[in-house]
């Protein structure tokens, strides 16, 4: 922490999207200089890329990061609640599944831009903290340490700090830089699915076309559509799809082969959907990427966070509630440590034991909840072995909490609640056992009477 008189230490964050900005916010308020280098346009200006948002869905650790900056009410009135899912099955019926036995739990949509934009402006509030929008980050010195950077009419600037924070996604430079040091583990896995934005607009008669308080889901076994519902009554969809195949982005070039495709598997929502041709062949196929690396940081230098560090696809919808998670306990471990390099390298050593193991479970779990969406969701086994979660949960609330309850709805860290779910899964087994058992003994014995 920074004392009275003492020189103040200065981060130079990379990325400018959820994770950056709000790590610059709590870095400020610890009494750093913070330099926001963020590579896209100022998104308040500009209306930023199309067709690559998927809405996000922020729950409890989200909003938790939020308040302890102060900005989760002002936030949360733009969030749309969605209590649980609604299913579309082929047929045109439609199943509702709530989230949690109690009502009032729900994860929130929210549109990243506007999330993305209240965070930036919290940011360049705070006294010693500036936003630079078009400055993509084309190098780094890890030891001075610095990041070049160029601007939209090809001006390079330097920027020097005593840390570089990589918030700058996925395909992050910091940490392609940090891939070249000794013992730097990295590794990237695609899946062979990609994702495609689209759009229900709202009703004619205004408001929501569909019910607004749900995450809705079109599973296809082998392919899906969700849509998740926007302050202004339209509905962001995301078809995820096999790049190739009989039903993959490859088979569908023509207008002609997306209309009949949509008009076979998406019947109900089709008319819902005027502009779906012109959205399909304007927004871009993109993939899906999970990223995991270590370490996630350079001595006291330099220091990845979010996607840079632990990109997941986004299934769980945990992807920015973890970033968010990444920031508080970055902040946690700050607040402990001194002002010099080895003091901060300290604080990145725990904060990598901290969130490593949690991020890594997440990345599985979201991948494994891609399958359950895509292809068990919509059956009467998955309605029944959620109904029977619901009722242990209800019943035996201190001893059964189901892991969607951990992840969405507590701080729970994320290998912890998976490492419940599992003992409590096997306690019901045998519990279950032991019944069936008991039951059949039951009957031969009032039989042999």
């Amino acid at each position: 922490m920074t004392t009275a008189g003492a020189r103040r230490p200065r981060c130079v964050v990379i990325g400018g999207g959820l994770a950056g900005a709000l790590a610059a916010v709590c870095l400020a308020r610890r009494g750093w200089e913070v330099e926001v280098h963020e590579m896209r346009p100022d998104p308040r200006l500009s209306d930023g890329p199309r067709g690559r948002s998927i809405n996000l869905a922020i729950s409890a650790r989200g909003i938790d990061a939020l308040a302890r900056v102060g900005l989760a009410e002002a936030i949360m009135r733009h969030a749309v609640p969605m209590r649980g899912r609604m299913v579309h099955d082929a047929n045109g019926a439609r199943h509702f599944q709530p989230y949690d036995k109690d009502p009032s739990r729900c994860i929130n949509s929210i549109s990243r831009a506007g999330l993305n934009v209240a965070l930036l402006e919290a940011a360049a509030r705070e006294p010693g903290a500036r936003v630079h929008y078009g400055h993509k980050c084309v190098e780094v010195d890890l030891d001075a340490p610095a990041a070049e950077f160029v601007d939209a009419d090809g001006t390079t600037a330097r920027a020097e700090g005593d840390l570089l924070l990589g918030a700058d996604g996925a395909f992050s430079v910091l940490r392609r830089r940090m891939q070249r040091m000794d013992r730097f583990d990295y590794s990237q896995d695609y899946l062979s699915h990609g994702y495609k934005e689209l759009c229900i607009p709202p009703a004619p008669a205004g408001g929501f076309a569909l019910e607004p308080n749900a995450l809705h889901i079109w599973p296809r076994r082998s392919f899906m559509m969700i849509a998740l519902p926007n302050e202004d009554g339209s509905f962001t969809c995301t078809l995820f799809a096999p790049f190739q195949g009989p039903n993959g982005f490859d088979s569908l070039r023509e207008p002609a082969q997306a209309r009949a495709f949509f008009t076979r598997e998406f019947a109900d929502a089709l008319p819902l959907m005027p502009t779906l041709v012109d959205d399909f062949f304007a927004n871009p196929t993109s993939s899906l990427v999970t990223v995991r690396c270590a370490p996630w940081h350079h001595g006291g230098m330099a220091l990845l966070i979010g996607d840079a560090a632990h990109a997941v696809v986004p299934f769980y919808g945990q992807g920015m509630n973890a970033a968010f998670e990444d920031v508080v306990a970055l902040d946690d471990c700050l607040a402990r440590a001194g002002d010099d390099e080895t003091d901060r390298e300290r604080a990145f050593r725990e904060l990598h034991a901290r969130r490593k193991p949690n991020v890594d479970a997440l990345a599985d779990l979201a991948i494994a909840n891609f399958l359950e969406m895509r292809d068990h969701v919509g059956t009467a086994s998955f309605r029944r072995h959620k109904a029977i979660e619901r009722a242990l949960h209800r019943f035996l609330p201190f001893w059964y909490v189901p892991l969607y309850t951990m992840v969405s709805f507590t701080l729970t860290p994320y290998a912890e609640a998976i490492a419940r779910a599992r003992r409590q899964d096997r306690l019901a087994r045998w519990l279950a056992a032991i019944l069936f058992v008991a039951a059949v003994a039951a009957v031969l014995a009032a039989t042999a009477t």
